[in-house]
């Protein structure tokens, strides 16, 4: 015989409910929710009473189901699976798993069409071989069929051999230490937090690596991969809130240093084109009247003439181009732009690239700059001047072609006679396979894959309370046996152009072209 409950909780309560013969009273949970939404006291569970046979009783709970175990990481190598080799720091191979619930857009889609779509790091084949052998799961569980529908909710595991590029092998300098913060000196080519196909090899697991597992090092400004210089970590997270803090509310003087392609002009340059962002998947941005406010003072501390070396001795660098290829050049812009300059750059808004898309817009990009200053990109101009134009289409296109030897054709080295096997080195398929899992391995990266001649040199707080620099990095020294600054001076000094608010002193009519800075020297504009 079924056993009968019946509920005898106090009618006075607004959480009761009448059960009828033969029903089952409320669970204790749904009673305490009853309570919690009409605000009562929780209901007095001794109230309620079983009448009736009770032998043998066939009660049907709720049954649980646990959810499968979400594969993670096999292993996390402690030490990190360091060692240097040629100036690079490298990462022995070893296995992770990366873990993602399923995107938006990923809803309803075939688990390969998301990975061959989605993750362009290895060909389809592979993914398709991962899936079949259960590297790649959905849920902890290995799918039935490549084809497994990805549901909202679903998380997707990949358990891989995984290969990290190389970065540089150059320690990460300490320029200030104190209880809260340390700043360093970043080198160029290594990413400040484990993103793609970095992980270990990044400014956060190098320092966890050389101060202790437990460590936890918070980054208060972020700088691109090739950019080299000045950042804040933080030892705790009341120090790094309050220096983010500072930085976001453009409170922060930042200085940097460039070189750039040419003569840069002389004097005060002010560049306040607009920028945007026209792929995020790329990391492109352009000069466009439709983006966002950006504004970046520009002091040229340097310029060097392209010299060749003869018997020792400098002399004039010496034209032995044929004729055909002057005709060729001729229709290059950034060809007739003879030797580098030292630039000071000091940016009054933060956006992404803004220094490197500002001085692509000036005529004069940064002379290795993979991307800006790229002519299969961007055209004999290099989009000089250019914030109009409606080809962006076609620049994301050839961008996104663009194959890992490619190098910026706008190379420019220290003596401007780096030989061509140099220039042409860079990160190449190898025709070598990884024999624990068959990956297809690259050789080492070439030094102009290490970074760009972009190094964030100073910041300093708007109220003087802190100041911190460092030295020239070694491309913005002089060549050898030429004369040339070797340390910054007041001179050049960009910041000395702003004032205690972050805006240029000016006198006369901001909006004048033909305004002149506080110094008296003119302001120098490109056209448009």
């Amino acid at each position: 015989m079924d056993p009968v409950f019946v509920s005898t909780v106090e009618k006075s309560s607004p959480a009761t409910k009448s059960y009828n013969s033969g029903s089952l009273a409320p669970s204790p949970r749904i009673l305490a929710y009853l309570a919690r939404q009409t605000n009562c006291h929780k209901p007095n569970m001794t109230a309620l009473t079983v009448i009736g046979p009770v032998e043998n009783p066939q009660q049907n709970p709720e049954v649980f189901v646990p959810p499968p175990d979400i594969v993670t990481t096999p292993c996390d190598p402690w030490p990190r699976p360091y060692y240097l080799e040629d100036g690079l720091r490298k990462v022995r191979p070893y296995h992770f798993t990366y873990n993602t619930y399923c995107k938006q857009r990923w809803r309803g889609r075939e688990l390969l069409d998301i990975f061959a779509t989605e993750f362009r790091d290895r060909p389809q084949e592979y993914y398709k071989d991962a899936i079949e052998c259960g590297n790649v799961v959905v849920n902890g569980m290995k799918v039935s069929s490549v084809r497994e529908i990805v549901n909202n909710g679903d998380i997707i595991s990949h358990t891989l051999h995984r290969h990290e590029p190389p970065v540089t092998a150059t320690p990460i300098g300490v320029v200030h230490e104190d209880n809260d913060m340390i700043v360093i000196n970043k080198p160029a080519g290594v990413p400040v937090h484990p993103a793609g196909r970095y992980n270990y090899n990044s400014i956060v697991e190098i320092m966890r690596a050389e101060r202790g597992h437990a460590w936890n090092p918070l980054p208060c400004n972020r700088l691109d991969r090739l950019t080299s210089g000045v950042m804040f970590i933080g030892k705790h997270p009341k120090a790094a809130e309050k220096l983010t803090d500072q930085i976001m509310a453009r409170t922060v003087k930042k200085e940097y240093m460039a070189r750039v392609v040419g003569e840069f002009p002389e004097g005060d340059v002010i560049c306040d084109q607009p920028v945007m962002q026209i792929s995020p998947k790329l990391g492109l941005n352009r000069a466009r009247a439709s983006g966002k406010d950006a504004r970046t003072i520009f002091k040229r501390m340097a310029y060097y003439p392209p010299k060749e070396m003869t018997n020792g001795i400098c002399s004039e660098a010496i034209d032995a181009r044929s004729e055909q290829e002057k005709i060729r050049d001729s229709k290059m812009v950034w060809k007739s732009k003879k030797g580098h300059s030292i630039v000071r750059c000091l940016p009054l808004t933060g956006r992404t690239h803004q220094i490197r898309v500002h001085l692509q817009f000036l005529g004069h990009p940064i002379s290795n700059d993979p991307i800006y200053s790229n002519q299969r990109v961007f055209g004999p101009s290099l989009a000089a001047g250019d914030a109009l134009s409606d080809d962006d289409e076609d620049i994301i296109s050839r961008l996104s072609k663009m194959g890992k030897s490619e190098v910026a054709e706008a190379m420019e080295y220290h003596n401007d006679m780096m030989e061509e096997y140099n220039k042409k080195k860079a990160e190449k398929l190898t025709g070598k396979r990884c024999e624990a899992c068959d990956t297809p391995l690259y050789s080492d990266p070439g030094a102009h894959e290490l970074g760009i001649y972009l190094h964030a040199r100073r910041y300093a707080c708007q109220d003087g309370k802190w100041d911190y620099e460092t030295p020239l990095p070694e491309w913005a020294l002089p060549p050898p046996g030429i004369d040339g600054p070797t340390v910054t001076t007041e001179e050049t000094d960009p910041m000395a152009l702003v004032d205690d608010n972050g805006q240029p002193m000016l006198d006369g009519d901001s909006d004048n072209v033909s305004v002149q800075i506080k110094q008296q020297k003119p302001l120098w504009t490109m056209p448009g």
